[in-house]
C-alpha cells in the first residue's frame, strides 16, 4: 500500500480543497478555466489506483469516468487526452515539454495588465501575483499549469509559451483576456508505447536485448507462479510503497523499460507513473501476458 508520507509534494498540492474545488468549474469555451491543466490530479489519480482506493465516477465535473489528462483542444474546449504520446511498436519520434506558470486578466483590464507588467519588472513572483489578481483557476496553485506540450493549448498561448526564453514573463491574448506567462523549466517529451506481444517475443530471442533490457511485471506472486515470461522482474504492486521510491535508483531512466502484467491494464497504470518519475521511453506490453501466450508463445499457460 502507498504510504502517505511518501506521496510526493505535487499529489499532496493536488488533494488540497481548494484545487479540487476548480475542478467543478463548467469547462466551456468562454471560459477561461478550459485552460488550467490538471496534470497533477492525474497523477493522483494514477497513484490512488495502485492502492485499490475507490474513486468515485458519478461527481458532475469534468474528469467523472475520466482516464487520462484534461487538456485545452485548439478550439478552446477543454478534452480529456493522454498526456503521454501513446502509439505501436518503434517511436523515434520526441518533442519539447515546458513546465508553464502564468496569470490571466480580461481583455479590458489594461491598467491592472500594464501594473502587473510593473511589478514583474521590478522583481515580483508571477506566482505570487496570480494567486492575488488572476482570474484562471490555476490561481490556486500559483498559476501552475504543469507539464505541457504542444497541442495542448489554444494556439496564441502554445505560441507565445514556445518560444519565450527560459525564465522570462511575456504576455500574450487569446479568446480568454490577457496573460503574462512563464517557462521554468523544459525537458524531452515522454513517450508511452505500446509493443505487441509478437514483437516483445521477437526482440526476447535476442541475447543482446536480454542484456540491455529494462523488464518489469507487476502481477502478485501468486500469477507470477502461474505464468511467467524469463527475465522480468516481479513488482508487484500491492507492494508498491517497498519499490516505489527506489526506483530510479532500480532501473536507468534514460533506457527502455518494458511492462508486463495479465492483461495490460495495471501495467499501463505503472507505466504511467514510470513517465511522472522521469523514464524516457516505457512500453506497455499490449494484452498482457495473457495476449503473450496466446499469440507469441503458446508454451506459456493461460489462467
Amino acid at each position: 500500500m502507498l504510504s502517505a508520507a511518501w506521496l510526493p509534494s505535487p499529489v499532496l498540492l493536488s488533494l488540497r480543497p481548494s484545487l479540487i474545488r476548480a475542478f467543478h468549474h463548467s469547462f466551456s469555451s468562454s471560459s477561461p478555466s478550459s485552460l488550467y491543466y490538471l496534470s497533477r490530479f492525474r497523477l493522483t489519480h494514477q497513484l490512488i489506483s495502485f492502492t485499490h482506493l475507490p474513486v468515485s465516477s458519478h461527481h458532475h465535473h469534468p474528469l467523472s469516468n475520466f482516464s487520462s489528462v484534461p487538456s485545452m483542444g485548439m478550439a478552446g474546449h477543454c478534452s480529456l487526452h493522454a498526456r503521454a504520446s501513446l502509439s505501436t511498436g518503434s517511436n523515434s519520434g520526441g518533442g519539447r515539454e515546458i513546465l508553464v506558470q502564468h496569470l490571466l486578466v480580461k481583455e479590458d483590464d489594461l491598467n491592472l495588465l500594464s501594473e502587473l507588467q510593473k511589478r514583474v519588472a521590478r522583481g515580483e513572483d508571477l506566482s505570487d501575483l496570480a494567486v492575488e489578481y488572476s482570474i484562471c483557476p490555476s490561481k490556486e496553485g500559483g498559476g501552475m499549469l504543469g507539464w505541457v506540450r504542444k497541442g495542448q493549448m489554444v494556439p496564441e498561448f502554445e505560441e507565445a509559451a514556445f518560444s519565450a526564453p527560459l525564465n522570462k514573463v511575456v504576455k500574450c491574448k487569446t479568446q480568454f483576456g490577457w496573460h503574462l506567462l512563464q517557462v521554468l523549466s523544459e525537458r524531452e517529451e515522454l513517450l508511452l508505447q505500446e509493443i505487441q506481444p509478437e514483437e516483445l517475443h521477437a526482440k526476447l530471442q535476442d541475447p543482446v536485448f536480454l542484456e540491455e533490457a529494462q523488464l518489469i511485471d507487476v502481477r502478485e506472486p501468486e500469477e507470477v507462479s502461474l505464468a511467467s515470461v524469463a527475465g522480468f522482474e516481479v513488482l508487484p504492486l500491492q507492494q508498491f510503497g517497498d519499490w516505489g521510491p527506489k526506483i530510479t535508483t532500480m532501473f536507468d531512466v534514460d533506457k527502455d523499460i518494458y511492462v508486463l502484467c495479465h492483461h495490460g491494464v495495471r501495467s499501463l497504470q505503472a507505466a504511467k507513473w514510470l513517465q511522472t518519475q522521469g523514464f524516457k521511453r516505457v512500453f506497455n506490453v499490449a494484452g498482457g501476458i495473457h495476449a503473450y501466450a496466446v499469440k507469441a508463445d503458446p508454451s506459456i499457460p493461460t489462467y
